[in-house]
């Protein structure tokens, strides 16, 4: 009998594929507007990360914390 790691993953592909059977029987309609909703939740924390970043770069740099300069000055002064 295979590990059942391997019983776990095929039962997952073996799930993903009726899924994917699944949205394949639906009317183009439905498919174009459940890839919308899937775009929209996929979007979502991904702008939520960007404005964690955003929040932090600000503070960053009113802590004095952001480097100026060109690459080669940045590269320079990551060296010493």
């Amino acid at each position: 009998m295979p590990p059942s790691h391997l019983i776990s993953i095929t039962m997952q592909i073996s799930t993903f594929d009726n899924i994917l059977d699944g949205i394949e029987a639906l009317p183009p309609d439905d498919q174009i507007a459940l890839l919308n909703i899937l775009q929209r939740r996929l979007g979502d924390p991904r702008r939520s990360e960007i404005a964690t970043n955003i929040s932090q770069a600000k503070k960053d740099h009113q802590a004095g914390h952001v480097f100026r300069g060109t690459v080669d000055e940045a590269i320079s002064e990551l060296n010493r």
